[in-house]
């Protein structure tokens, strides 16, 4: 029996640690089992009784006489029961009990022992702090109280999520607007099997169209990377939703970069890298799946377009408002109906729009929504499939949000969804296929580093106490050795002979390092960095002393091509002014999507943790490098 099967399909299962007394959490698995249509034999197991419920209970896992492929932990030896479960060879074994790596540094060696011997035994685990799996309509194994519910919507939807409470959410919220689902997995603290190898399943899985990620984080980027370039290929859209803004990267960032590219920055250029959907709200995750289903992602260069047809100004106006806020664009005025606009003149609305240089149609439903459900959605359900359709309720309208999930339509109970949605939708990119940079070699110093990737660097030199030699034309700048040098004050300009250098540089210190001056159209920033979630990523943006406040960056996972570094600098705004914005001098722009490009090579050197160029001095022809930091990665 393969893993899926053991998963989602078990001909039978067992209950570890199954109680009798109804009003514990651990006698719900086996009422859920029952109530939800398993139809596989189900064996509680628990020392001190003989029966449970009316089914015979056994005081061990290894006294079960029968192939057993799922067993449910809920006790809190769980060593013991994984010891029983290899007697037994159950094939996976999903561990509702915490305890582990949720406890601390003494849980987390514990949880490494269960995965060693867990592996000897050949049991695999899905866990500690597992809610178990949902396949509605044949499998509920868990103790999640959604369950009481009397019958669990079906779906091509799946879901896996690092928080067991959340598919009980999920579940609910869904079931409320008549959308369904194909299979739930709660992967708790992830000690052996993890999201990654479950998208993999999923990838295969006939019965699932698109894959819901809800994540606390991503524990294996690499997995999950290709995963998901495996979902693509078979045609399965995923959509995550991340929760909350990790502060790993920005503790650990010594540069402008680490600053600008902490890990949710990264996770944003990972997600798009592997062609995963990434929305900011946790409505759109459930109700964004009819609108991936079956669909590729339209990779587009440019903003978003929405042909907007309505039977109601103000609930037109409040999706426009939101989806403007995400850069996305009108393809045309909004086409405002009357409340005679429903019915014919309505679908004729529809399909004018999905004619129309658009990328997505929305049709804004007013009261006849709640009323009368299939005057409202009618019109929908017939319009061509020529471009995407996707609708905003604004009253409660259960029955049409119901109509619309029967019919495949994407629905959307408010304007925030909505345009979070389409803006998902639009972002949404395939996933990219890592092109070969060439590196040069590794150096600590910042400015040999940069010349041994190619990119020219300013005339420099180290100059000494007491009189501060140097073969560098005047004039020059002198800087301090130090990362930050300008907010430092450890930066003097225009020094325009040796005798001010000998007095100026005095009060920087016996060595500094003097650097021709140079000048440039507009100061860039390219910065490298291996993110500790992620991996490497590059980001070009608006550089000097300024970086941090303008934030005007673009981030993506390295390395990147020359071309994609030029997509990179086409998507930074302050960038028009190079790019002969209203006749202003055109920059270089070429040379600094190369500088790019060789930066982000670092990618494919372990010893560098980070490397920054900024600023980086954009002329007419050419750049110059003016000020540089590495920094190697800690043993």
């Amino acid at each position: 029996m393969t893993l899926a099967q053991a998963l989602f399909a078990p001909r039978a299962v067992a209950l570890i640690g199954a109680s009798g007394d109804a009003s514990k959490n651990t006698a719900r698995p086996q009422r859920y089992l029952k109530k939800h249509g398993y139809a596989g034999h189900v064996f509680p197991v628990n020392p001190t009784r003989s029966e449970i419920f009316g089914v015979k209970a056994y005081r061990c896992a290894s006294d079960i006489p029968e192939p057993v492929e799922h067993a449910y932990i809920l006790i809190e030896d769980v060593e013991q029961a994984l010891e029983e479960c290899g007697k037994r060879g159950i094939a996976v074994a999903s561990i509702f009990s915490g305890g582990f790596a949720d406890a601390g540094a003494a849980g987390m060696e514990r949880q490494k022992k269960l995965v060693a011997r867990a592996s000897e035994l050949g049991v695999r685990l899905l866990g500690p702090n597992s809610m178990g799996v949902i396949v509605p309509g044949s499998l509920a194994v868990s103790v999640n109280a959604v369950l009481e519910m009397e019958s669990l919507p079906a779906g091509t939807t799946s879901i896996v999520s690092q928080s067991g409470t959340m598919l009980g959410t999920l579940l609910s919220r869904g079931a409320a607007r008549g959308l369904g689902f194909a299979k739930l997995v709660s992967v708790g603290n992830e000690a052996d099997i993890g999201v990654g190898e479950l998208v993999e399943l999923l990838a295969a899985d006939a019965a699932t169209r698109v894959i819901v990620l809800f994540l606390e984080t991503v524990r294996d980027a690499a997995r999950l990377a290709r995963a998901a370039r495996k979902a693509h290929a078979a045609g399965k859209a995923i959509v995550a939703y991340k929760l909350g803004r990790s502060t790993l990267g920005e503790k650990a960032a010594l540069s402008h970069t680490g600053a600008l590219a902490g890990t949710d920055a990264a996770l944003d250029a990972y997600f798009r890298d592997c062609g995963i959907a990434r929305v900011d709200m946790l409505e759109t995750l459930l109700e964004i799946a009819p609108l991936l289903a079956g669909r590729r992602p339209l990779d587009l260069s440019r903003p978003g377009k929405v042909f907007v047809v309505t039977t109601t100004g103000g609930g037109a106006a409040s999706v426009v408002d939101r989806l403007g806020m995400h850069g996305v664009e009108l393809a045309a005025p909004i086409m405002d109906l009357t409340m005679a606009g429903t019915g014919r003149n309505y679908a004729d609305a529809l399909e004018k729009g999905a004619r129309t240089d658009c990328d997505a149609v929305v049709a804004c439903v007013g009261s006849s929504a709640q009323f009368h459900p299939d005057i409202a959605v009618e019109p929908i359900i017939r319009s061509p499939n020529v471009k995407p359709v996707v609708t905003f309720f604004t009253p409660q309208a259960d029955r049409s949000l119901a109509l619309a999930a029967a019919h495949g339509i994407p629905a959307f109970r408010t304007p925030e969804a909505c345009a979070d949605a389409l803006a998902a939708f639009f972002s949404w990119r395939s996933p990219r296929a890592t092109p070969r940079v060439a590196s040069g070699s590794v150096s600590d110093q910042p400015f040999e580093l940069l010349a041994n990737l190619g990119i020219p660097v300013a005339p420099w030199a180290i100059a000494e106490a007491p009189d501060f030699a140097h073969r560098i034309a005047y004039p020059v700048a002198v800087k301090t050795l130090e990362a930050h040098k300008t907010e430092r004050g450890g930066v003097i300009l225009g020094v325009a002979n040796d005798a001010e250098l000998r007095q100026k540089a005095a009060a920087l210190g016996n060595r500094v390092l003097v650097q021709r001056m140079e000048r440039g159209l507009l100061e860039a920033i390219a910065g490298y960095r291996r993110d500790p979630v992620v991996g490497p990523v590059v980001l070009v943006g608006m550089g000097g002393v300024m970086t941090e406040i303008y934030r005007d960056y673009v981030l993506r996972m390295a390395p990147v091509s020359v071309e994609e570094g030029m997509e990179m600098i086409e998507q930074v705004k302050g960038f028009a002014a190079i790019r002969g914005f209203r006749n202003l001098p055109r920059g270089d722009v070429q040379a600094l999507a190369r500088a790019v490009s060789a930066l982000s090579s670092l990618a494919s050197v372990d010893a560098v943790e980070e490397a920054e160029v900024n600023p980086i001095l954009v002329k007419a022809e050419g750049i110059v490098a003016v000020d540089a930091l590495v920094a190697r990665r800690q043993a």
